[in-house]
């Protein structure tokens, strides 16, 4: 079946922009989507550049494989695995944190409460644990502890409480539907206009797919591959991812002193902050999905070890 939900891309100009394309240099999307960027930075490219994009979900690397372009080099695995290419290779480096709306707007994802499908939630569903096979024996505190620390929930333990409450009573969670019914009967009050499941979704798919965690070690694999003066930009949806990025950014742009060496200078600075772009009031307006979005901009200083 053709894939027929349509994918705006978030700060694309932007995003590239930033990157300071060259027309032989080498880029990596890690995390190619639907191919808005990585088609932008190709427009930008000369013959002898270079593009690796990396994705774990299936369609989106049939998409990148329709590019039929032979300076795009296509790696089916999460970004995390931005470790294993060769040190000081790339010139840029884009993430966009975001789901891609194809993936939301598919019910048989399972990735959207406003859709009912299957409760899978899996990046790349030909591999791991689905969201409704974990719920099946997660327990109370295990739930609760997720659903606050991912979601940001308050109602966290009344949630977790109704999901075994009717796991005892009706069996497994098996559709989305099913679960956004049992936390929409725990969750007492919400923001307007925010349906009650939004929180637990995003927890659950977060948790399932190991987003943050996978996140950090990219950030990390980052400051190897990235040749001294390459672009690191990422973008981000949500606070944790956004908390994340903008503290190993920091964290990275600041003189350390080791104190166990006195007479030793500070250890070399390894990025140079660039700043921080939000998506335009006019972006918001054409693509809602767009209003969260933050993009943090860094510079590759030092020479990688």
């Amino acid at each position: 079946m053709p894939d027929v939900w349509t994918h705006r891309t978030v700060l694309l100009n932007e995003a590239v922009d930033a990157l300071s394309v060259q027309p032989d240099g080498h880029y990596i999307d890690a995390t190619f989507g639907r191919g808005g960027h990585s088609r932008l930075i190709l427009s930008r490219l000369g013959a002898g550049g270079a593009l690796t994009v990396f994705d774990k979900d299936p369609q989106a690397v049939a998409e990148a494989q329709a590019l039929a372009d032979a300076r795009v080099g296509i790696r089916h695995e999460g970004f995390a695995h931005l470790a294993d290419l060769p040190v000081a290779s790339a010139d840029g480096l884009l993430m966009d944190l975001g789901v891609s709306s194809p993936q939301i707007d598919d019910p048989q994802r399972g990735f959207s409460f406003r859709h009912d499908g299957p409760l899978d939630m899996r990046m790349d569903p030909t591999r791991g644990q689905s969201v409704a096979q974990w719920l099946e024996t997660a327990d109370i505190p295990t739930l609760a502890e997720v659903i606050r620390e991912y979601g940001e929930e308050r109602f966290a333990q009344p949630i977790a409480k109704a999901i075994d409450r009717c796991r005892q009573e009706r069996g497994p969670l098996r559709t989305t539907a099913e679960l956004a019914e049992v936390v929409a009967g725990a969750v007492k009050t919400r923001e307007p206009g925010k349906d009650p499941a939004t929180r637990t979704f995003q927890a659950f798919r977060i948790f399932i797919n190991a987003e943050l965690e996978e996140l950090q070690q990219a950030l990390a694999a980052s400051l190897k591959v990235l040749r001294p003066g390459g672009r690191l930009v990422v973008i981000s949806f949500h606070s944790l991812e956004d908390r994340i990025v903008k503290q190993f950014m920091a964290a990275h742009a600041r003189e350390v002193v080791d104190r166990r060496v006195p007479f030793a200078g500070p250890a070399a600075l390894r990025l140079k902050l660039l700043g921080r772009t939000m998506p335009s009031a006019v972006e918001v307006g054409a693509n809602p999905r767009a209003r969260s979005a933050v993009m943090r901009v860094a510079q590759r200083t030092d020479v990688p070890a």
